[in-house]
């Protein structure tokens, strides 16, 4: 059998990152790919130089700081949601080798069949949310990609680490004097990119709701960080409606059912969203102390209404 071998796309990357040291822990092999996935030619070329048996690609544009940048920057966003990620699915097809993409489940919204506390999105849905230029490309993306059998595509939503990267979904948040309320999935990295690196050596494919089971309110994330992490801290809600005067593109709200995924790795225990982030919030001030950040230099608010992105 011959060695694992995986090539990383999205290396500078917050998820891309964390796979790498996953992967290393492991003691896999790892290379990171060094070319940008709209230059087909050079990818082609890379993936015959470094011959993996596994792709992972965790480089999608979401914009800085949020996915308001991907409105004024369309060209941009295609280049890599779409052509890049096109060029890739086609050259690991070409291949044989199998390919795991980082995507997202913010292609959703709640609506009459999937109310919220109802029945959650599954797999099977047709993508209803075209509210951001941002989510337009993912869903697009999402359907053609169906044709590829050697892709695994892994919906990601507000992504949670036990870390305070400015990309972690607490982090944006307690940044914000007020917020919206709704529950949401989620997906708490700690205890999912790790199975995700399971999905990948047993090569499966297809899409997959790739969030803990059951949804959590941006309320009772919030409760637990002022539980764990810093008593003083204080919040406001408001509407969405309010929310989106403010933006320049809608953000998306559902849960996401998770029924496929757990089905698929019956040998796995995948936590509960709330069991999860109980978890998630009792490492992060260990985590914190240990770094010497808490409580002294925990993040302030920047008196922005903008919620995070999708």
């Amino acid at each position: 059998m011959a060695e694992e071998k995986y090539l990383i796309f999205g290396k500078n990357g917050w998820i891309g990152g964390k796979l790498i040291e996953l992967l290393q822990a492991q003691g896999k092999t790892v290379v990171l790919a060094q070319t940008r996935l709209e230059n087909r030619e050079s990818l082609f070329a890379e993936l015959d130089a470094v011959k993996p048996t596994h792709v992972l690609d965790a480089a999608g544009v979401t914009g800085r700081p949020n996915i308001d940048w991907c409105e004024t920057h369309q060209v941009e966003t295609i280049r890599t949601n779409v052509i890049g990620t096109l060029n890739l699915a086609e050259a690991c097809h070409l291949k044989g080798i199998h390919m795991t993409l980082y995507a997202t489940g913010c292609i959703f919204e709640y609506d009459e069949k999937h109310p919220i506390g109802g029945a959650g999105f599954t797999e099977e849905d047709s993508p209803n949310f075209f509210g951001s230029f941002y989510s337009k490309t993912k869903a697009y993306m999402e359907d053609m990609l169906k044709s590829y059998n050697n892709v695994c595509i892994l919906r990601v939503r507000m992504p949670i680490s036990d870390d305070l990267n400015s990309r972690n979904f607490v982090t944006k948040i307690v940044k914000y004097d007020k917020v919206v309320n709704v529950p949401n999935s989620m997906t708490v990295l700690t205890d999912l990119l790790p199975i995700s690196l399971l999905m990948a050596a047993r090569k499966l494919t297809g899409i997959y709701n790739f969030t803990n089971p059951g949804a959590i309110s941006h309320n009772q994330i919030l409760a637990l960080y002022k539980k764990h992490v810093d008593p003083s801290y204080t919040w406001e809600n408001f509407t969405i409606d309010e929310q989106n005067k403010i933006l320049a593109a809608k953000r998306s709200n559902n849960e996401l059912d998770t029924t496929k995924f757990c089905a698929a790795l019956p040998d796995v225990h995948i936590p509960d969203i709330h069991e999860a982030c109980e978890k998630v919030f009792q490492r992060m001030k260990v985590n914190l102390e240990a770094e010497g950040i808490w409580p002294d230099k925990l993040p302030k608010r920047t008196n922005r209404l903008a919620p995070p992105s999708s």
